[in-house]
């Protein structure tokens, strides 16, 4: 229902603010998804073998505090004003605190301190993120009803997520010292960006109007008919895969393209351009991203663009690419097409998600979309830590070496080799779940805008 008091009407104010939501996450995230593994492997003195259990044991604790703290979210309401605004506000003092302890230089400490640090430091910083992101994925309901104006928050969740992502591409020349990781100046890039996220956090505070108020009593749905209902829609069950199948393969394996240019390019510095590039499709994308899903739908815009990715990393995998400058054009073009299908995939992934909550509520006639969101979240934290594991066994395999500082002969080339396979791993398993599981198609996403749009009519005659 909607509340009595008058709300400014939905606008850029909103979309911006919104947007400045998943920048403050990001701020945090990319750094620490990005730079954290070689933190703790190149400058702390960790052996892959180490990462690899304590970002699984980590990572299975950060999913299933998303589901403890969904739940929290969902049943305990700290403020009149708001369900969701002062869990954020707690979340980014902690995400402060814990982003900066996690890249403190420790190098110093028994092998069982840096363990412990490590283990310790990532576990809290998720509790803090989780804090953050399960409320703030939630609150795009309480913004606005209207499909189409939900849409739009969701192509502006990412572009406030690609700022910080663009940022980082440029970490390489300021967190490099002659080809060599700085732990000091890692150090002082996480307080920085743990500044920056705090700021953008309180503007979305203050910029973001809640306009859907809900009624204060709560369906008494046990927790086993909200884990049944996910997994028995089919369309939650598709973007779950080919979420688990993009984070594992293709977000986890960011950090590998440093390595890339660190031991094949020999110039760490340069992957700077790489990564800049490879946001290029989206940054073309995102302007044209409604009108596009509006005229084809979302199942097949992203089936297509797989399809397209995959050939073109399969083709990658096949060229003569020379560790020289020629080699480095071939390299950053060859990846800014297989970018493009996980770009779309991630400007519409919570748009999906929406879809799907929708699917559910249509099917059992039960609100449930804090817990379904947190259930999603699970799974794709989980990926996360599955993720870094994967990508730090696959390095140990074609025979990095993470304590030299020169590799030998042949490595730079299998982790060049090694990074390619990963993403069209991820995208192929991606294309393919969209393709035969996900089951929402056009007509479906139609329909759901339809009936919302009607609801909204009959409201406004009621008023």
């Amino acid at each position: 229902m909607t509340g009595d008091v008058k709300k400014p009407p939905f606008g850029m104010k909103d979309k911006i603010g919104y947007a400045f939501g998943d920048m403050g996450c990001n701020f945090s995230f990319q750094l620490v998804s990005s730079y954290m593994y070689l933190f703790y492997t190149q400058c702390i003195g960790l052996s892959a073998g180490d990462w690899a259990w304590i970002i699984v044991v980590s990572k299975v604790w950060d999913a299933i505090n998303d589901v403890l703290i969904g739940n929290l979210v969902d049943r305990k309401r700290i403020s009149k004003k708001s369900k969701f605004m002062p869990w954020i506000a707690i979340g980014s003092v902690g995400l402060v605190v814990f982003s900066i302890m996690i890249f403190t230089p420790v190098g110093d400490f028994s092998k069982i301190g840096k363990i412990i640090w490590c283990l310790l430091s990532y576990c809290l910083w998720s509790v803090a993120y989780t804090l953050i992101n399960v409320p703030y994925g939630s609150l795009h309901s309480v913004i606005t009803e209207d499909p189409k104006q939900r849409t739009t928050l969701s192509t502006f969740r990412s572009i406030g997520a690609s700022l910080p992502a663009v940022i980082v591409m440029i970490l390489p020349k300021i967190v490099y010292k002659d080809n060599v990781l700085s732990e000091n100046r890692l150090f002082i890039v996480s307080i920085a960006f743990s500044i920056a996220a705090f700021v953008v956090f309180f503007a979305m505070r203050k910029m973001v109007t809640e306009r859907v108020v809900r009624e204060d009593k709560v369906e008494k749905v046990s927790y086993i008919s909200t884990v049944k209902s996910y997994f028995t829609n089919r369309a939650m069950m598709g973007i779950t895969i080919a979420t688990i199948a993009v984070v594992v393969f293709y977000n986890s394996s960011m950090s590998v393209n440093n390595l890339v240019f660190q031991f094949y390019f020999n110039d760490a510095s340069k992957s700077t351009f790489a990564m800049i590039a490879s946001y290029i499709p989206l940054v073309a994308f995102m302007p044209f991203a409604s009108n596009i899903v509006a005229k084809v739908g979302k199942k097949k815009l992203i089936t297509v663009s797989g399809v397209v990715s995959v050939i073109a990393g399969l083709i990658m995998l096949v060229l003569p690419i020379t560790p020289d400058t020629k080699g480095i054009i071939i390299y950053v073009i060859g990846l800014m097409i297989v970018n493009a299908g996980c770009c779309v995939f991630q400007i519409i992934v919570w748009a999906i998600v929406a879809d799907c909550i929708e699917a559910s509520y249509r099917k059992k006639g039960v609100r449930e979309e804090a817990s379904l969101y947190a259930l999603y979240s699970f799974f794709r934290k989980l990926s996360q830590g599955i993720g870094s594991a994967v990508v730090a066994l696959a390095l140990s395999a074609v025979h990095y070496d993470e304590n030299a500082a020169v590799q030998a002969a042949g490595v730079g080339s299998n982790i060049k080799n090694l990074y390619i396979v990963l993403l069209v791993i991820g995208l192929a398993i991606m294309t393919l779940a969209m393709w035969f599981v996900y089951n929402i198609d056009f007509k479906q996403e139609q329909s759901f805008a339809k009936v919302n749009e009607d609801n909204e009519i009959e409201k406004s005659e009621e008023e």
